[in-house]
């Protein structure tokens, strides 16, 4: 499995995106709806397709858990992502990107990270959901099993109004690269220099695989990382900017944090 994201203005425009993805032979089972705040009313409208299995219509419309929980065979869940705030997904990938983000959905979602429909679940794009999400847009996840239906769903996302994952991430680093520059010139290095592998460590820090460890495992994760990007480019000077770059990711994600719990 592999998932094609789009990211769009509201959820709307993500329901009407959801409604052609149906016409075009795209089941529920394979789509996943991340919503900002408790949208969980809001949700109960979206489209439903022939082929679902007996019973999800009712599942669909109804409040399942609360803010942390999910209930068992359920397709809609609340929680609370660190550094984003209250997020609703609906689909059956939710609790997984949920969990994976970091909120706390409960032991059924949790056994949900395991299943076979969540293979293709992108972790390293998990931060640039949350950015989405914190500007009050809503991301859409489609799970593909070909790359002839990958180039499908793409074209038929962005038609409909969806900007790219690649796009979103370009954005959200454009939008921190000014405070970036500023802070790396203390250092005496050159950014423009440095840029590239400063901002793949500021990234490799955000993985939700990784972001949430201990000093201890974070920094053999680092080193691990910084490794394999010695082995790609050899007799360049990675070590310093990605360093310097994942040990500065690492504190812009505690600062989204910290700020998430003191709203």
């Amino acid at each position: 499995m592999k998932a094609v994201t789009g990211i769009f203005p509201n959820a709307d425009e993500a329901q009407r995106a959801i409604e052609v993805l149906h016409l075009n032979g795209v089941s529920s089972d394979r789509i996943t709806l991340l919503t900002p705040g408790d949208g969980r009313k809001a949700l109960q409208s979206v489209p439903l397709d022939s082929t679902e299995q007996p019973g999800m219509g009712k599942v669909m419309g109804a409040v399942l858990g609360g803010a942390s929980g999910l209930s068992a065979g359920g397709l809609l869940v609340a929680a609370m992502i660190p550094g984003v705030g209250p997020v609703t997904a609906a689909g059956l990938l939710g609790a997984a990107v949920l969990g994976a983000a970091g909120a706390s959905v409960g032991a059924v979602a949790g056994s949900s990270l395991e299943n076979s429909m969540t293979e293709g679940l992108p972790e390293d794009e998990i931060f640039v959901y949350e950015d989405a999400l914190r500007k009050g847009r809503a991301v859409l996840i489609v799970l593909i099993e070909n790359d002839e239906a990958e180039r499908h769903v793409r074209k038929l996302l962005k038609s409909n109004g969806a900007e790219a994952v690649d796009a979103a991430r370009q954005q959200w680093w454009i939008g921190l690269r000014s405070a970036e520059l500023e802070h790396y010139s203390t250092s005496g290095r050159s950014f423009h220099d440095d840029e590239k592998f400063y901002r793949i460590g500021f990234e490799a820090a955000l993985h939700a695989r990784t972001r949430c460890m201990e000093f201890d495992q974070m920094t053999a994760e680092m080193e691990a990382r910084l490794e394999e990007l010695q082995k790609q480019y050899p007799g360049v000077d990675v070590a310093e900017p990605f360093t310097r770059g994942y040990r500065r990711g690492r504190d812009y994600y505690q600062h989204l944090c910290e700020e998430s719990k003191a709203a």
